[in-house]
């Protein structure tokens, strides 16, 4: 249960849900200059301060399969809450800014705080407070103004690979209309670990285009782990509160690298 709240906290991992009407979505068949790929991609609308999502989760293991409600409230750019929920009642949160990371389970009575150099070193995969809020919007979680990728047509995709980091291969995927992210990928080859996330589907809102779902991968050697993400409401630019507080009888945790 631990590493399935961080997990979702940092959305990490994949498992099937149902499938909501989307957006329309056109396939890759002429060739686009990545430069003009890239600049279509940030056009997408993401106009809002805060977003208040109402979700269904999904985790799966080798070891157990869980369904739980969450909660997810952003102020964009400042923090993120996530609160996990099991038959109305809370039963985990976790608290991104980008600074640090915060997270309490209720079973057991654990929390932990840190940095992300402890949780990236812990997952396997560089991250930081920007990567996970571009993940929950639908936004590439690099900054992909600032690399050089190659560029091709996979599967009606556009493809762009990143061609300067060797030692973690990430793609994203794109789709040719409104050039949505479809799937963001990063493999650690080295140390056999790799991460896909992908969207099925999307919606338009006055504020901004989000995923209706989110479906995440990780694999590390022989160990997979998978989280869904199924978007049931959305709103925007709310007055949000962010409540966060640990009860005084909880005990610390410690993660080793």
């Amino acid at each position: 249960m631990k590493k399935f709240v961080f997990v979702l906290v940092v959305v990490f991992t994949l498992v099937g849900c149902k499938a909501k009407k989307g957006l329309v979505e056109a396939n890759a068949s002429d060739d686009l200059a990545t430069q003009k790929i890239i600049e279509n991609h940030y056009d997408v609308k993401k106009n809002f301060s805060t977003a208040y999502i109402r979700a269904n989760a999904k985790y799966k293991d080798k070891n157990q399969s869980l369904s739980f409600s969450a909660e997810i409230r952003i102020k964009k750019d400042e923090m993120i809450l996530v609160s996990i929920r099991f038959l109305g009642i809370t039963m985990a949160k976790g608290l991104i800014t980008p600074t640090e990371v915060k997270y309490y389970e209720k079973n057991g009575g654990k929390f932990f705080e840190g940095d992300y150099t402890t949780l990236s070193n812990w997952l396997g995969t560089d991250l930081d407070f920007y990567k996970v809020q571009n993940m929950l919007i639908g936004q590439a979680m690099d900054d992909l103004r600032k690399g050089k990728y190659a560029n091709t047509i996979e599967n009606k995709f556009y493809k762009l690979k990143d061609i300067h980091d060797i030692q973690n291969v990430k793609s994203f995927y794109f789709e040719a209309s409104n050039f949505l992210i479809k799937r963001q990928e990063i493999e650690q080859v080295a140390k056999n670990r790799k991460l896909n996330v992908y969207y099925p589907n999307h919606k338009e809102y006055a504020e901004a285009i989000l995923p209706l779902n989110i479906l995440i991968e990780a694999n590390q050697e022989n160990e997979k782990n998978t989280i869904s993400l199924d978007y049931n409401s959305v709103t925007f630019n709310e007055e949000l509160s962010f409540p966060y507080n640990v009860p005084s009888d909880y005990e610390q945790i410690y993660i080793e690298n």
